[in-house]
């Protein structure tokens, strides 16, 4: 075997529960060695991959990354090929190829990149869907991050806003994760505006894109896309329907499809967030070192978690800072973690 590969349990600090789902104690995460490379990936059902699909996909995959594995692009073009989805099993290949390259070379991952560590931004930090009071307290302990992104979807979602605008002033991004219908979300956005509100993520069903360019042009917010957008090849649809996409390392299939979806999404005139799921300082890590190209950042899930099994980007106030190590550059917290 070239892959060896690690299930993780992630304990939750709290509860998380978004629009169309809830995930009370555990999110399991697969972390994955690849020579001397790390990766990670943390599947989701809607998108169609569990732990058990990515097992299976690395399995299938791993006759193919005994080459040169320098060659990152060649491989990642032969397991497309090979295989067509499966973009979470594929994300954690990625990942550690791109972390062994670094280490190879002696270089973190921005400086392969050529990009400036010091451009980074401000990560938001999510409040999940819980009663009104709940989500005030999480308000509270998330006092160190300037800027908040708050799940919504409810039927009381004004009541919300309303109710944690009493104890914060900070910048908050609305995350409705595709539960409002077109009209629904021109009449929320409305109700929201005087809130100071910074953004609207996902707020229609993915595939409704006239349902999404209706809201545009009746927002006085900007619209970002989520769940609309997986891969490049999906941007040039979402023109005119929405301000900007959201990438996750894990929906899109790594790092070169992520830098690849960048270029696009610039080329059309789209804002950028970058995002995550539930996922250790691993998968966050990685993603963090594409935060200098990008305008909005939401790499919080490794602080949703009481036993991230590493250490890697770091917040000042809020600002990712990433770390001056080769290739993705965290440290295992438990030198066991690897082990198969």
């Amino acid at each position: 075997m070239n892959i060896r590969h690690q299930i993780t349990d992630l304990q939750l600090v709290h509860p998380f529960k978004i629009a169309r789902r809830a995930v009370d104690r555990f999110r399991q995460v697969i972390s994955v060695e690849l020579d001397s490379g790390l990766g990670e990936t943390a599947p989701a059902k809607f998108y169609g991959e569990t732990v058990e699909t990515v097992q299976r996909a690395l399995e299938i995959f791993d006759p193919f990354l005994n080459g040169n594995l320098d060659a990152i692009q060649a491989i990642m073009d032969t397991l497309e090929s090979t295989m067509r989805g499966n973009y979470a099993a594929k994300s954690a290949i990625d990942m550690a190829l791109h972390d062994r390259l670094g280490k190879v070379l002696g270089v973190p991952l921005y400086r392969l990149w050529g990009l400036d560590p010091d451009e980074t931004p401000c990560t938001s930090f999510t409040i999940g869907l819980d009663e009104p009071e709940m989500m005030q307290q999480k308000v509270r302990e998330a006092s160190e991050y300037p800027i908040l992104k708050v799940k919504l979807g409810t039927s009381h979602d004004l009541e919300i806003i309303r109710t944690l605008r009493e104890v914060t002033d900070k910048p908050i991004y609305v995350d409705a994760n595709t539960a409002w219908t077109p009209k629904e979300a021109v009449r929320k956005i409305r109700e929201l505006v005087p809130y100071g509100i910074e953004l609207i993520e996902q707020p229609t069903h993915p595939d409704d894109l006239e349902g999404l360019k209706f809201v545009r042009e009746h927002s006085e917010l900007p619209i970002i896309a989520d769940e609309s957008v997986k891969r490049a090849t999906d941007i040039p649809a979402l023109v005119g329907c929405v301000d900007g996409v959201n990438i996750k390392l894990v929906k899109c299939g790594g790092l070169l499809e992520a830098m690849r979806i960048i270029h696009v999404a610039r080329a059309h005139g789209l804002q950028i967030m970058i995002g995550c799921m539930i996922e250790s300082s691993l998968g966050i890590t990685a993603a963090a070192h594409l935060t200098p190209l990008v305008d909005y950042a939401d790499l919080d899930g490794h602080l949703l978690i009481a036993n991230d099994p590493y250490s890697g980007v770091r917040l000042e106030a809020g600002k990712l800072i990433l770390p001056n190590l080769p290739g993705i550059g965290v440290i295992p917290r438990d030198p066991s973690n690897l082990e198969a």
